[in-house]
């Protein structure tokens, strides 16, 4: 057989941009380009339906490879990220003991939180520190102490060289979550340069704390954790190289804690843009290509984690712990998925742990370094975020500096009126939670397992300069344990009639509606009229009548349907149709549609239903 050589695209002739938007505009039938398939992010861009080779072809990022400066590929050879557990237990004889069975069980990182530095000798006892990287959080004014109880252990193990791990010192912790205290940066200096002197000994011992974490879990957008993260940093950069230090040395202690949200590209970029940003920054402060490699341990998001339908909070958490792998940061802790209510306990933690072990020893994500690299969506994702964070850099830089704008409050409320308006989104269903403001499991009752309330991590009361912290759920959480609290639970009933395609969308979506107040729903297949519907609506003792139905014929059933009810139940019409001010005119006042907000909503029913 003759061999053939012709290759198969050789067979189709090239396709500019111009002709495939022509098409896709043809197909649109008129409608708007940018508002059909445009999507308007948070970040402040747009991102496009299609991405060609040309959209990439000037980018400086795709110049390089894994390991090289500026490390938007990564700054490893390899995408062997740790696997870390954070211990939770009543005492450090038992975080010990849980530690050491984790080890067994494929964890390689480890974050211990202590009370004192006694505790630090006993949580590390049996624990080879030349193998397993350690990081340690406590209250800061114990913190030094705690460093120096932990170097003590590390030159005990003759492991000065081969350690790796951090004292999550952040001093600012307490103004961000409690905002109760300014930010004195002379003497914020002066304890972080006594901490790189306790320290010192220990090369791969990290003390200064960049905690984006609490921003992200805060309701900060993705672009707001990374623009403040990078001024973070270089505030610690610029406070302690101004009092003597050395900019290699001050660069290498820096960590950065940040967190991953279920947008699944975009935090991907995040991370890529972060590399490449911060070893520009490093460099500015004249320290080598080696000192500006960020470190970064990734923790699965907290905000958006819900407690009804719990273990949806699996599947956020696997597309969040696989972002942060795909994107090649050092470590990473996927939350246990029961964190919102309790604490968590062996199986929950045993799962958290499985969901990386899935991505390495199942997908082999550690075998492959940013494959995600080349891709014309993801290079572009970086370049933009990278654009949006670094304006946020510099307006933070000139007006003073994260230490300045964190003790004046600005950094909280900035972050603030982006939770304010998340949970705005949440609460029109423009950010979806599955299972608590779509979708719910409507006969789940949550109020039973719960252990714990939503706290933070200072305890006290707040000020006014707080991160608000509020997960995006607890809204719809409050608002369905009211429910469950309730003397009678509230029945829905759907009044099913006419169009047999509008009626069964409606009832779909007005179950799925006062689903998320936790109702009981009464779904029907359909009556001849509306007086047969109503009667078997009081019948089944319906405190609400939803009339599902067609636009054309609501001009005619919802008058007849409203005044048969005569206020026997609360009457509503799902839709918003043409006809909706003569039904207004009419007497009737509640529609449920797209455009409501579901949580305001459900409010004023609940006001009305639950005495």
């Amino acid at each position: 057989m003759a061999e053939n050589n012709e290759k198969l695209f050789d067979q189709f002739p090239g396709v500019s941009y111009e002709e495939w938007r022509a098409k896709v505009e043809a197909d649109l039938k008129g409608a708007d380009f940018n508002k059909k398939l445009v999507w308007r992010t948070n970040e402040g861009f747009d991102v496009q339906p299609i991405y060609r080779a040309e959209d990439i072809a000037d980018f400086k990022t795709t110049g390089t490879l894994p390991g090289e400066f500026p490390y938007v590929r990564g700054t490893r050879d390899n995408n062997d990220w740790l696997t870390r557990q954070d211990i939770v237990a009543a005492d450090a004889s038992e975080a010990n003991a849980v530690a050491l069975d984790v080890l067994t069980k494929g964890v390689t990182s480890l974050g211990f939180r202590v009370e004192n530095a006694d505790e630090v000798a006993v949580v590390l006892k049996g624990i080879d520190l030349a193998k397993v990287e350690v990081n340690i959080s406590c209250c800061v004014c114990k913190a030094h102490d705690v460093a120096r109880a932990l170097v003590d252990c590390i030159k005990a193990a003759g492991a000065e060289n081969t350690f790796r791990g951090a004292i999550d010192y952040n001093p600012l912790r307490k103004q961000l979550v409690k905002g109760k205290e300014g930010v004195d940066v002379a003497a914020l200096t002066a304890a972080a340069k006594e901490m790189l002197d306790i320290v010192a000994p220990v090369a791969g011992l990290r003390c200064l704390n960049v905690e984006s974490l609490l921003l992200g879990n805060g309701g900060a957008y993705i672009y707001q954790e990374l623009g403040y993260a990078l001024s973070w940093g270089a505030a610690w950069m610029t406070a302690l190289t101004d009092a003597g230090v050395a900019a290699d040395e001050v660069a290498k202690r820096i960590k950065f804690n940040m967190c991953v949200s279920s947008n699944f590209f975009m935090e991907l970029a995040k991370f890529r843009a972060a590399r490449m940003l911060w070893a520009e920054i490093v460099e500015q402060y004249g320290a080598d290509k080696a000192a500006a490699k960020m470190m970064v341990c990734a923790k699965t998001s907290r905000f958006n984690q819900t407690i009804y339908d719990a273990h949806v909070n699996l599947l956020r958490s696997q597309t969040e712990t696989m972002s942060a792998a795909l994107a090649g940061v050092d470590s990473i802790v996927t939350t246990p998925f029961d964190e919102p209510y309790k604490t968590p306990d062996a199986f929950s933690e045993r799962i958290a742990r499985n969901q990386q072990f899935l991505l390495k020893e199942e997908s082999h994500l550690d075998k492959v370094i940013d494959p995600a690299g080349g891709s014309y969506y993801v290079e572009t994702l970086t370049v933009n975020i990278a654009k949006e964070a670094w304006k946020l850099f510099i307006a933070t830089e000139e007006e003073g500096g994260f230490f300045a704008l964190a003790g004046e409050g600005k950094v909280q409320a900035a972050v603030n009126e982006s939770c304010k308006k998340r949970h705005t989104d949440v609460a029109r269903r423009k950010e979806i939670l599955l299972g608590t403001n779509q979708y719910p499991n409507i006969n789940e009752m949550a109020a039973g397992k719960i252990e714990k309330k939503d706290g933070c991590c200072c305890g006290g009361e707040k000020g006014e300069n707080a991160l608000c912290m509020k997960r995006a759920a607890t809204d719809f959480e409050a608002l369905r344990l009211a429910t469950e609290a309730a003397a009678n639970r509230p029945k829905v009933f759907m009044l099913t009639i006419g169009n047999l395609a509008m009626r069964l969308a409606r009832a779909q979506f007005s179950t799925n509606f006062f689903g998320c107040a936790g109702y009981e729903i009464i779904d029907n297949l359909g009556f001849d009229t509306v007086q047969e519907g109503v009667d078997a609506a009081l019948a089944k003792g319906a405190d609400i009548v939803v009339l599902c139905s067609s636009d054309d014929e609501y001009a005619t059933l919802a008058p007849e349907a409203f005044k048969y009810l005569d206020g026997r139940a609360e009457f509503v019409v799902a839709g918003a149709p043409a006809c909706t001010e003569e039904l207004k005119a009419a007497g009737i006042e509640n529609f449920v549609h797209v455009r409501c907000n579901v949580l305001d909503t459900l409010k004023q029913f609940n006001e009305k239903l639950l005495k």
